[in-house]
C-alpha cells in the first residue's frame, strides 16, 4: 500500500511539474509585435487612384481558410480546433480567391491570413492570395505570433502565425502596423495579440488614401478592450483626415454594427452577449459608419461557430464594414450573401468616390 502511495505521489509531482512548466512557458514565451512597424508593399499597380471616379473595395475575414459550413469552433462551444485537413484548407482558400478575381475590386482587405499556423495546417495564405493577385500592391501585417496553446488537449490548436492582407490596384507607397491595446492576464492567451495596418496609397488629385485594415479583438471579457481600440483608431484616423488625407477604414470590428443584429437574424434562445453594439459616439467628428443593412435583401456579415451553419437556425451577426471620412462619397455597400461555404464570415463590398463632393 505504501509503495503504490508512493507512486501515486510520483506521478502528481510530475504532472504539477508539467503543468507548471507549461503555463510557465506560455508566460514566458508571449510577446507582442513592436508597435509602429513599417511595413513593406510589394512593387505592382498603378501609379495614383483615380479621383473623382467610382471605385471599390471589399473587406472579408477569410477564418485562416477552415471555416466551410460544417466547421464549428471550440472556443465558440463547437468541436474542431484546426481545419479538416490542409487540402480542405486550400480548398476554402482557393474559392475565396476566385470570388475576389470575379469581383475585381480596386482595393481588397482580408482579415485572419494564416501562415506556418498548426489551426490551418501550415498553408501559406499570403503565399496563395500574393500570387493570385501580382497586379496588385500588396502589404501584409502580423497580427499574432502565439506560443503552442495546447488545448483542447486531444487536438490542440498548437500555434499561430497570422495577420492582415491589404490589396490595392495602385502603388502603396508606405504603410505601418500599429499595436491595440489588449487585456492582461489569462485572457491574452486567448484573444491573442490585435493590430491595424495603413496603407498610404497616393490619389491623382494630389491627396493620400489612408487604406485602414482592421481585426479588433472577439474574445474579451466585457467588450470594454474593442472600445478602448476602437477609440486609439479613432484618434490617428481623425489626424490624418485633418492632414488633408481621404480616410478609409475597413474590416471585422467584432461589434454589431447594425446595433441589434439579433432581431435582424431572427434566431432567438442564443446567447449574444459576445455581441457588443458598435459605439459609434466614438467617431471623430467628419466621419460616418457606413450601413450595409438591407431589409429587403437582408444579409448578415457572421454566424456563429459553435455548431455547423445551418439557414435560420444559426446565430448571425453583421460585424464587418467600412469607417469613412466626408470626403468620401460612399455610392453603395452591400454584404454579399456566399452562405458561408468557405468562412464564417460574408464579404461586405462598397462603391465610392475620393473627393468630388
Amino acid at each position: 500500500m505504501k509503495k503504490v502511495l508512493i507512486a501515486l505521489l510520483i506521478v502528481l509531482a510530475l504532472l504539477i511539474l508539467v503543468v507548471g512548466g507549461y503555463v510557465a512557458y506560455l508566460f514566458i514565451d508571449f510577446h507582442r509585435t513592436p508597435d509602429k512597424q513599417a511595413l513593406t508593399a510589394s512593387t505592382a499597380g498603378a501609379s495614383a487612384l483615380p479621383a473623382g471616379v467610382e471605385q471599390s473595395v471589399v473587406s472579408w475575414n477569410i477564418g485562416f481558410g477552415a471555416y466551410s459550413a460544417d466547421f464549428s469552433f471550440f472556443m465558440d462551444g463547437g468541436t474542431e480546433s484546426r481545419a479538416f485537413s490542409k487540402e480542405a484548407c486550400e480548398e476554402n482558400v482557393n474559392a475565396v480567391i476566385e470570388k475576389l478575381r470575379a469581383w475585381n475590386d480596386d482595393l481588397m482587405l482580408v482579415q485572419e491570413v494564416d501562415f506556418d499556423s498548426d489551426r490551418s495546417r501550415h498553408v501559406d495564405q499570403i503565399q496563395m492570395i500574393e500570387e493570385a493577385f501580382p497586379q496588385y500592391s500588396a502589404v501584409f501585417a502580423q497580427n499574432y505570433d502565439s506560443s503552442y496553446f495546447f488545448y483542447p488537449v486531444t487536438n490542440p490548436i498548437g500555434a499561430s502565425k497570422s495577420g492582415i492582407l491589404t490589396l490595392s490596384g495602385a502603388q502603396i507607397d508606405d504603410a505601418v502596423r500599429r499595436s491595440l491595446p489588449i487585456e492582461g492576464g489569462i485572457n491574452k492567451f486567448f484573444d491573442l495579440d490585435r493590430c491595424y495596418s495603413i496603407s498610404s496609397i497616393p490619389v491623382s488629385d494630389g491627396r493620400t488614401l489612408k487604406l485602414y485594415n482592421v481585426h479588433l479583438s472577439a474574445y474579451s471579457s466585457d467588450g470594454s478592450i474593442a472600445r478602448e481600440q476602437l477609440a486609439l483608431m479613432a484618434e490617428e484616423m481623425a489626424a490624418d483626415y485633418a492632414a488633408g488625407n481621404y480616410v478609409i477604414a475597413g474590416g471585422d470590428f467584432n461589434q454589431d454594427l447594425w446595433g441589434d443584429s439579433g432581431a435582424y437574424s431572427g434566431v432567438t434562445g442564443v446567447d449574444a452577449s459576445w455581441c457588443k453594439p458598435f459605439p459609434a459616439e466614438l467617431l471623430p467628428e467628419g466621419f460616418t459608419l457606413v450601413n450595409s443593412l438591407d431589409e429587403e435583401n437582408l444579409v448578415l456579415s457572421s454566424r456563429n461557430t459553435d455548431t455547423a451553419y445551418v439557414k435560420g437556425k444559426t446565430f448571425e451577426a453583421t460585424l464587418d464594414g467600412f469607417i469613412v471620412s466626408d470626403n468620401v462619397q460612399v455610392k453603395s455597400c452591400a454584404i454579399i450573401d456566399t452562405a458561408y461555404a468557405n468562412t464564417d464570415h460574408n464579404p461586405v463590398r462598397m462603391r465610392f468616390v475620393l473627393g468630388g463632393a
